[in-house]
């Protein structure tokens, strides 16, 4: 049990330090990602006012033919004597220096370098005012087509305003322009970067996961089968040599009432002893399955442990209620074996007076049989351990009975067992089921009454 609770505050750890690795991941890259995007910002601000700057530098000059007569009003007022040499040399120098603004080379820079390229990765789209007409775009893609319908950039206008505020700049004559921008792929991508690298960490960790929980299984089943095969083998010599102590106590008592019975019941327990082996003999092989009608199987079980109910103190009662026709496709032994962990667990579960039912149905193409109790029920918490090799709730428990018991209906005759149901003081409600057989016509003498026992 306490091994059980480290593994799992283990687990607890591990999924916690997972968790909180890929928060860090998210938030670490959502902040790249945002830094990312505040660059791109930045680009598009300035992009739009290159635009702006080069239309208000580019206007059409009101005054210009006023300013080209200039030059030849200076020289001729030069010439009549009005203005003195040094002074129309000033005059000429100004004149000329205007005609040089602004610097064709700076907005020749600007026109070239910054708006025509527009050196960035963001989609983007101009617009007047009303957003009624394009009047230009960069890099707008649409699932990775370059889009030329008019309404479509539009549309995707107006997506853009959800991601980003547009931008307002007057252009020429006044004109006021709005600059709609989206989101990068470089953007986009970091932002999908952590759940995909965390979806193939998963992955990974999930076969990685099976693969070594196969591994698992496969040692313990490989330990379960030497353990097994081992104890048939330790079991067969003295079991050999008790059933030649009881044929000596029948010779040495021969006529006596009471050494005949003592050797009847020794001979009983050397056959269960026998049987026993022998189904830890049949462990990793695999079992022959036959039709095979289970009231008998199920009534020698029982009859086994009423034999070993208490006779004094609480009282027990184990009833049975089986169709007399009811088969399925089973190993008697290895099923027997099954019962038994039950009820022996359905029996330990009792404190104080108590039943246990056994019922079975058919169900369609399955048997199914139920075994429950009204003893002390089990925890929530240690429902989805109890099939767990060594797990128990008992003190001196091994925790390989319902474990095993699984093992056996599960893998050796393809059915099914579970606790169906279970509440602390309520009782426990295990199921199992099997693939049913041809009914098989009942013994001569059926019983149509449930069987009983009290303690």
């Amino acid at each position: 049990m306490q091994a059980y609770r480290t593994s799992v505050k283990i687990k607890l750890g591990l999924i916690v330090a997972a968790i909180v690795i890929a928060a860090a991941s998210l938030f670490y890259t959502n902040r790249l990602a945002d830094r990312v995007t505040a660059q791109e910002q930045e680009a598009v601000r300035l992009w739009v006012q290159a635009i702006e700057y080069q239309a208000q530098t580019t206007v059409a000059n009101p005054h210009l033919a006023d300013f080209e007569a200039l030059p030849q009003a200076l020289d001729q007022a030069n010439a009549a004597g009005l203005l003195p040499d040094t002074l129309a040399k000033r005059f000429g120098d100004a004149i000329a220096w205007a005609r040089t603004m602004p610097p064709t080379e700076e907005l020749d820079f600007v026109f070239n370098e910054i708006v025509q390229p527009a050196r960035f990765n963001v989609p983007a789209i101009i617009t007047d005012a009303e957003m009624q007409t394009v009047v230009a775009d960069r890099n707008v893609v649409d699932e990775g087509t370059l889009v030329l319908d008019t309404a479509r950039v539009l549309q995707l206008a107006a997506k853009f305003d959800e991601i980003n505020e547009p931008i307002e700049f007057v252009y020429y004559g006044g004109e006021v322009q709005y600059v709609h921008y989206g989101e990068s792929e470089l953007a986009r991508l970091i932002r999908w970067f952590p759940p995909i690298q965390l979806g193939f960490v998963a992955l990974f960790i999930l076969v990685g996961y099976l693969g070594f929980s196969y591994v698992r299984r496969s040692e313990q089943s490989n330990l379960w089968v030497g353990m097994a095969k081992e104890a048939a083998h330790q079991l067969g010599t003295p079991l050999s040599s008790m059933i030649g102590w009881i044929e000596l106590l029948r010779l040495q008592h021969e006529g006596d009432a009471e050494a005949e019975t003592v050797a009847a019941e020794l001979e009983r327990d050397v056959e269960r002893l026998r049987r026993v082996a022998d189904r830890f003999e049949k462990i990793g092989s695999v079992p022959e399955l036959r039709p095979t009608r289970l009231a008998p199987v199920l009534e020698t079980v029982a009859d086994y442990m009423r034999r070993r109910l208490p006779r004094e103190g609480p009282r027990v009662s184990l009833d049975l209620y089986i169709p007399p026709d009811l088969a399925a496709d089973l190993n008697p032994d290895l099923f027997e074996w099954v019962i038994e962990n039950l009820l022996k667990n359905a029996l330990d579960a009792i404190e104080g007076n108590g039943q246990i039912i056994v019922e079975a149905t058919r169900e369609g193409k399955e048997a199914r049989i139920e075994v429950r109790d009204t003893g002390k029920g089990i925890e929530r918490a240690a429902q989805r351990h109890i099939f767990r090799p060594g797990f128990s709730t008992k003190k001196r428990g091994w925790g390989l009975g319902l474990s095993l018991a699984k093992r056996i209906v599960e893998q050796y005759h393809g059915g099914s067992l579970a606790l169906a149901e279970s509440r602390p003081g309520a009782g426990a409600i295990f199921v199992i089921t099997l693939r049913a057989a041809t009914p098989l016509p009942a013994p001569p003498t059926p019983t149509a009454e449930p069987h009983s026992a009290t303690a």
